[in-house]
């Protein structure tokens, strides 16, 4: 099994509150079961460890549905990608992240400031602040200067 997994626990299962761990159950009962991606970190043979944002929970193996991650976690700050004069570009956190089943997608809520923004976003709109953007190599090869002056000079042609 690899880890980090994401996916959604949708529905409560019939058995009660036994795939819980009992120290956690305040902490599930306000999270589960939503469309809330939730990253399973690790298995210790028993329970899975799991965390949403600063919220850290153990649970059994339970029905869930996988979703493929996009690269992005709740905590992640991030910066808006513009569409032409469309949108208005800030830097955020990502407070949420939600399974939209008929899309097939993770839709993120950002916390602009102090504030959380009433949309939600897609993972194209969105650029982490630690994905660095990186300058080709040029195509041009340029002469190298000397201090005399006795360097190649560029030709124009007319």
């Amino acid at each position: 099994m690899q880890f980090p997994q994401y996916g959604i626990y949708a529905r409560w299962p019939e058995d009660g509150q036994g795939w819980i761990h009992p120290d956690d159950l305040s902490v599930v009962s306000r999270l589960l079961p939503s469309e809330r991606v939730i990253r399973r970190e690790s298995f210790d043979g028993t329970h899975y460890h799991c965390r949403y944002g600063a919220w850290k929970f153990r649970l059994r193996p339970a029905l869930w549905l996988p979703v493929q991650a996009e690269g992005l976690d709740v905590g992640d700050e991030v910066e808006t990608v513009g569409l032409g004069m469309e949108r208005d570009l800030f830097v955020g956190e990502v407070v949420g992240m939600y399974y939209v089943r008929r899309k097939g997608r993770i839709a993120y809520r950002l916390r602009k400031a102090s504030q959380n923004m009433p949309r939600l976003f897609l993972r194209e709109h969105l650029r982490l602040l630690s994905e660095k953007q990186q300058v080709r190599q040029g195509e041009i090869e340029h002469p190298t200067p000397t201090w005399d002056g006795s360097g190649e000079r560029i030709g124009f042609a007319d």
